[in-house]
């Protein structure tokens, strides 16, 4: 038994007694590990990434504050560094690393409220190779403010379409009433009282008279990127 635990230890890294980083992630299931800095200490965090950067040539971090970001900065200097503000979230890559291309996403919110999840997505969908298109402020209220993104799609060929959207959570199953590629539907927590902090969006795109949707958790933009690219991961082994 000893023995079986020094090999199950072999696929992680300790640091310290905060964290164990999970190496191999990408070769086992497709998708590399990022780090959720939310709750974490600026000190935890550059530990994590630092310690994570020894095997990675890079590393995204979601859900960072602003302390979060300042302390990555001065202590990676000498590496790039992509922040997105907005979506609270940023990528380190050493220098003169690529990212290999996978595919394309379209990336769409029912409103402006909604573009700081869907800012998550776009930073993670990049991350991972994938193209993204966006389009925000398209929600329901108008309508007719789909038809230009919807033609722009069908030209653009997507592997995929994420649908943000908080109040009544519509947008997703009016997409996917249209498009003939997947959508999924990230619910914000955008909305008021009996939005219920999105869970009155969750349970109405759980129940989409649409066909074709998969539902994240609630703000998950993070979640449905990874989704998008395991999509396009897949069409890319088909086509090779």
């Amino acid at each position: 038994m000893r023995r079986e635990i020094e090999l199950i230890k072999r696929l992680y890294k300790e640091v310290e007694e905060i964290a164990k980083i999970d190496y191999q992630r990408m070769s086992r299931a497709g998708k590399p590990e990022a780090i959720f800095a939310e709750h974490k200490t600026p000190d935890d965090l550059v530990k994590i990434v630092g310690e994570y950067l020894k095997k990675s040539d890079a590393v995204l971090i979601t859900r960072a504050s602003k302390e979060h970001i300042m302390a990555v900065k001065d202590s990676f200097k000498e590496l790039d560094i992509q922040v997105n503000e907005r979506g609270r979230c940023l990528i380190v890559r050493k220098v003169g690393h690529k990212i290999q291309k996978m595919g394309k996403v379209a990336i769409l919110t029912a409103g402006t409220a909604d573009i700081p999840v869907a800012e998550e997505a776009s930073m993670t969908a990049e991350f991972l190779g994938l193209d993204v298109i966006k389009f925000y402020d398209v929600g329901i209220a108008g309508i007719h403010r789909i038809i230009e993104p919807i033609a722009k799609i069908l030209e653009e060929r997507v592997d995929s379409v994420i649908v943000i959207a908080g109040m009544e959570g519509a947008l997703p199953s009016v997409i996917a009433g249209i498009l003939d590629v997947p959508v999924i539907a990230v619910p914000t927590s955008v909305g008021y009282g009996v939005n219920l902090g999105g869970i009155a969006t969750l349970f109405s795109m759980l129940q989409s008279c649409s066909s074709g949707i998969a539902v994240v958790n609630i703000d998950n933009g993070f979640g449905a990127a990874v989704f998008a690219y395991l999509i396009s991961l897949v069409a890319k082994r088909r086509n090779e």
